[in-house]
């Protein structure tokens, strides 16, 4: 019964950092430049936005979908990108991430920083988000799967069936350097 404890607190404990709302976030890295593949849909030359910026700004003039990352992220994984899209939810706790929709139907992508590295308003939902870092993807177990999905029904007070949860998943987000708000494109 102790290793089954030991266990569980270990996987806890590689989780919970790299999944709760609010933990530690990502580590500094030194930007490298998008080289994935890109097409004229997944990519859009662009000015420096304008607007309410965060952190270091956006530098990058090349935006790739948040489609595109999402179809093929281990093409973008390590790879500083520049993503726009309408902000749909901001962390309630202490504004830490917020969450960009893509083009397709449900696909949302998780722009997460340091705790009080910034502070992102909750009024910012809705808002067009031009945001800049590196693309992380996380490989789950199915164990640690499914502590996420009881971890994300809690936070937001949805119902959760275990057995509902059959693979592994990964999780892909962006490991901000900066972000820029506005109200319109």
């Amino acid at each position: 019964m102790s290793g089954l404890i030991a266990r569980s607190f270990a996987t806890v404990l590689v989780v919970a950092p790299l999944l709760a709302g609010c933990s530690k976030g990502p580590t500094k890295s030194e930007p490298v430049t998008a080289s994935a593949p890109t097409s004229a849909a997944a990519s859009s030359t662009a000015v420096a936005p304008k607007g309410q910026t965060f952190g270091a700004g956006v530098t990058l003039t090349d935006a790739v979908s948040i489609d595109a990352i999402l179809a093929e992220p281990t093409a973008y994984k390590g790879k500083t990108v520049r993503v726009e899209g309408m902000v749909t939810d901001v962390c309630p706790k202490r504004g830490c991430w917020f969450e960009m929709a893509g083009g397709q139907p449900g696909a949302k992508l998780r722009f997460k920083v340091t705790d009080g590295d910034m502070v992102f308003p909750p009024d910012a939902k809705g808002k067009l988000a031009v945001a800049q870092g590196e693309v992380s993807v996380h490989e789950l177990t199915l164990e640690q799967t499914k502590e996420y999905a009881e971890e994300q029904a809690k936070e937001y007070g949805k119902p959760y069936d275990p057995a509902s949860i059959t693979k592994p998943q990964a999780i892909v987000r962006i490991d901000g350097t900066g972000a820029v708000f506005r109200d319109k494109i």
